[in-house]
């Protein structure tokens, strides 16, 4: 077995295509099943005994929450046993997850099985990149890292539509539809991924990203069952309180500990700090509006599952026609604008669906919206993302993991927050979704401020 060291290749491996092809199907996999059963959600419920959204929610959010606290972890672990060790375990527990989830007879059983699948999905993405950036030319990464987030942005945005195309068989195979790619990616795995270990082995920091779990966990769960046990009940604000005390203990451990699981060497850069920023508050927005279409579609037009995931289609279809021309758009308007578009686009989109949500019109109220929509993740992920690059290049893993982190967390937070407003009524109303729409708007605004703050090339 040929062992490398995790430096960049002094020259180009020539299989680097094949792995960077194998870790981008597993990217596309994990990320997928994040975005994919929001769709599913009415057929949950009614699958399960007429359960409530912020019940069925969880099959959402403990993949979400669980997929960050463990991001980083899990790549140093793989980085001290071996990526490709690491990676053919997660690529194998994340299919052996998915049957299990396919197959679940009850909504705990299936949220306990997204529990294992989100720790099978923290071991990929991280490992996944790890094995890909060594194989390629230091010239070739700002390319791999294109190729990296289309395809990331590409499963998110595609997730409802792919989702909504196999209801229409059954909810499960949603899940069963990854069993065949990831044998097919365990067993190309096995033959092109190279044996990558760090020189020196770290320390995995569980107690930190214990506190980040259970402080997500916390908040998330304030703003989901709020509506069911009151917003000024003890249970709902006991779980705020736990929130702000896990925040403010995670805090104190990350400044104490000599290797914690979120670096504050990487958050003392302010420009990584501001994409940071960026990107925590577009994840709000995006999650929230991809379940919110789905919702909207199927309970105020009554459209069936398959007719909606068909109207959600331009989402993901504008996403994929513009990221290709997302790297030279950026060159030419610079990084700060594409970002300060790419957050203010997915504003304006939300907003349409605002101002015309009592028009039952598709191509009138929902069609610019949802262009829209696409369009932002062009626009602003590859600026955003690619701000790890400006970090010293022994925090550029740290980076890495703490936007990855930032993504997982605000996707749970914004789907929790949503959550919370549509379920103030027994079946959400229409101003419930314009409530929604007014959210994504403002965390949309808070994006296109971070991207006017993003200036590379100043001092940071």
């Amino acid at each position: 077995m040929q062992t490398i060291t995790a430096e960049p290749a002094a020259r180009a491996d020539p299989r680097r295509w094949r792995v960077l092809a194998v870790a981008g199907v597993a990217q596309f996999l994990a990320i997928l099943d994040l975005f994919a059963v929001t769709v599913a959600f009415p057929t949950l419920q009614s699958a399960f005994g007429n359960a409530s959204v912020s019940a069925v929610s969880w099959t959402l959010n403990a993949y979400t929450i669980v997929m960050a606290a463990l991001l980083v972890p899990a790549g140093r672990f793989a980085d001290d046993t071996g990526r490709k060790r690491g990676f053919l375990t997660g690529i194998a527990l994340f299919g052996l997850a998915s049957i299990a989830c396919g197959a679940a007879p009850t909504l705990a059983t299936l949220i306990a099985a997204r529990v294992v699948q989100a720790v099978a999905a923290a071991l990929l993405i991280p490992t996944g990149l790890g094995l890909v950036l060594p194989t390629f030319d230091k010239r070739e990464h700002p390319t791999v890292m294109g190729i990296w987030t289309a395809v990331a942005a590409a499963g998110a945005a595609s997730g409802p539509v792919i989702g909504g195309l196999l209801l229409q068989a059954s909810w499960r195979w949603i899940f069963f539809l990854n069993v065949p790619f990831t044998v097919a990616a365990f067993l190309f795995g096995l033959r092109v991924l190279p044996d990558i270990r760090q020189r020196t082995k770290r320390t995995l920091d569980l107690l930190g990203a214990g506190l980040i779990l259970g402080a997500t966990a916390t908040l998330t769960t304030a703003f989901v069952q709020a509506a069911d046990w009151g917003y000024t009940s003890a249970a709902t604000l006991g779980c705020l309180f736990a929130a702000v005390v896990l925040t403010v203990l995670a805090a104190a451990h990350m400044r104490r500990h000599p290797d914690p699981v979120v670096s504050p060497v990487v958050l003392r850069h302010r420009l990584f700090r501001i994409a940071l920023g960026g990107i925590f508050a577009y994840y709000l927005a995006f999650a929230a509006l991809i379940l919110s279409a789905t919702l909207f579609l199927t309970e105020q037009w009554h459209y069936p599952m398959l007719r909606a995931s068909l109207a959600i289609a331009p989402i993901p279809l504008s996403c994929l026609l513009l990221s290709p021309l997302s790297g030279r758009f950026v060159a030419r308007v610079g990084a700060r604008a594409s970002a300060a578009l790419g957050g203010a686009t997915i504003a304006i989109g939300a907003a349409w669906w605002a101002l015309t949500a009592d028009s039952t019109s598709y191509p009138v109220m929902f069609l610019p919206g949802a262009i829209l929509a696409g369009a932002s993740t062009a626009l602003l992920q590859p600026p955003l993302f690619g701000a790890s690059a400006h970090l010293p290049a022994d925090q550029l893993s740290l980076g890495s993991g703490a936007v990855m982190m930032a993504r997982q967390t605000s996707s749970a937070l914004g789907v929790a927050v949503l959550t919370a407003i549509l379920a103030r009524s027994v079946r959400p109303t229409l101003d419930d979704f314009r409530a929604g729409w007014i959210f994504m708007v403002l965390a949309g605004l808070l994006a296109t401020v971070a991207g006017l703050a993003f200036r590379p090339g100043t001092r940071h």
